[in-house]
């Protein structure tokens, strides 16, 4: 059986001072330590994490979620979750994590909603 992994993929954001963090595979308690050194390496005012290649979040990778948002809180910058699907969506609501993120339906509009 073949474990599933998680690919990071960091690329510059539309505009100065964004960054992209393109997540590819489950976001799971497997795969959390491929987001925490991704997300340890950015120093972006803004950071989006695109979820649209993300088939499940399980409660770690939730978990990692909310790491990445206080560690950019307290740096003073901003994150954002883009291309969630329903299932992440849901996860997102019922934890009511929801309220923390600004989340938008693709990267492009989480690139222009961080302008």
């Amino acid at each position: 059986m073949t474990e599933e992994q998680l690919e990071v993929e960091a690329l510059a954001g539309a505009r100065d001072g964004q960054r992209v963090l393109r997540l590819s595979g489950p976001l799971t308690m497997a795969t959390v330590s491929v987001l925490h050194g991704a997300v340890r390496e950015q120093t972006a005012a803004s950071l989006i994490i695109d979820l649209s290649q993300v088939p499940y979040i399980d409660s770690s990778g939730l978990g990692a979620l909310i790491h990445a948002y206080v560690s950019h809180q307290k740096g003073g910058r901003r994150i954002a979750l883009a291309g969630a699907n329903q299932r992440a969506k849901a996860l997102l609501q019922m934890t009511k994590v929801e309220q923390l993120f600004s989340i938008f339906p693709t990267l492009a509009e989480a690139e222009q909603g961080l302008a």
